[in-house]
């Protein structure tokens, strides 16, 4: 019981941190089309294009999960992998290039 207690708890701050960063990267994005952020050059379609990559490979790696029958807190853990490193990459290369 103890360690479903602990993995409710990792999953549920793992997705309360990509939650944070999601938001940090969409206030960066919308500053950057206004003019105040450095974007790279293509970072709109990036936008789209990496959200339809971290589906595809969420979908996967669910369709894995539930093949091999695990546990629900797995199979979530799985599913948010894609999108919470796609994140905190985002987060962290947007951060670096600052005000423009």
């Amino acid at each position: 019981m103890a360690a479903f207690a602990f993995d409710a708890l990792r999953l549920a701050l793992q997705t309360g941190t990509m939650m944070m960063q999601a938001q940090q990267v969409v206030a960066m994005r919308t500053l950057g089309m206004m003019g105040g952020w450095n974007l790279r050059d293509g970072e709109t379609a990036r936008m789209v294009s990496e959200k339809m990559a971290a589906f595809t490979e969420s979908s996967a790696a669910i369709h894995t999960a539930l093949t091999q029958s695990k546990p629900p807190l797995a199979v979530a853990t799985a599913a948010l992998k894609p999108y919470a490193k796609r994140t905190r990459s985002n987060a962290r290369s947007l951060s670096r290039r600052g005000p423009g």
